[in-house]
């Protein structure tokens, strides 16, 4: 079994670049891998690779590296984490095909809560980030929504298909307080309590502009 979701997740991951680079557009699109270890009832590690590119595949835009060590203060439903993260992002200079490389490391600390109404399954996380860029220094708060909605009913109460939404918006601390904000909506799907995937389409909305984007994410508990 455990053979046989491996192999359906990795082909998962790799045909889908594929299906998105025939198309004709200019969706980026953006594989993220979001692990957690629990170590026992109250400890667990949290580890996320994400790579972001600025079209299907080999245009790298942004590869995001985080980890962290996360308390229970209760069953399943409330987290508090310490955590650090390395990005590397790769930003086009105005009106030219070259890029610059700005190098990040950024410390978070963050709560996670979770509840349900009915069937349908509510996260909130609120996180607070220290951020070196580069040789400059910046806060920033973030808040995130998220929405599990199953659209599948099976034995023992097993919903393994369902709706993904989700909406955060990220706060400066500076004078120019709104940085972006990102809209989520998606499928996804349930193999077992070791693996689910999503699939998405993603809106990020900064100030003056935005983009559009595909996102594949793996979560994977271990």
């Amino acid at each position: 079994m455990k053979k046989r979701i491996s192999m359906v997740a990795l082909t998962f991951l790799l045909v889908l670049p594929n299906f998105i680079n025939a198309q004709d557009s200019n969706l980026g699109n953006w594989l993220i891998y979001i692990g957690n270890k629990q170590l026992n009832e109250k400890w667990n590690v949290h580890n996320e690779v994400q790579y972001r590119n600025y079209d299907a595949v080999g245009d790298l835009e942004q590869l995001l590296l985080r980890t962290g060590l996360g308390y229970n203060l209760t069953k399943n439903n409330n987290n508090i984490l310490l955590g650090y993260g390395y990005i590397l992002s790769e930003n086009y200079i105005d009106n030219s095909d070259e890029k610059i490389s700005i190098n990040e490391h950024r410390i978070f600390q963050q709560f996670t809560t979770k509840q349900k109404v009915g069937k349908v399954g509510l996260s909130h996380r609120y996180r607070f980030e220290q951020r070196f860029v580069e040789d400059d220094f910046k806060m920033r708060f973030r808040y995130f929504l998220g929405i599990k909605i199953p659209l599948q009913y099976k034995e023992e109460g097993k919903n393994p298909l369902y709706a993904s939404l989700y909406n955060e918006i990220f706060l400066n601390t500076e004078s120019s307080v709104f940085d972006r904000n990102r809209v989520f909506g998606g499928l996804g799907y349930k193999f077992s309590d070791a693996l689910r995937l999503e699939l998405g389409y993603m809106n990020q909305f900064f100030e003056n502009s935005g983009r559009d984007q595909i996102n594949v994410i793996a979560f994977v508990n271990f």
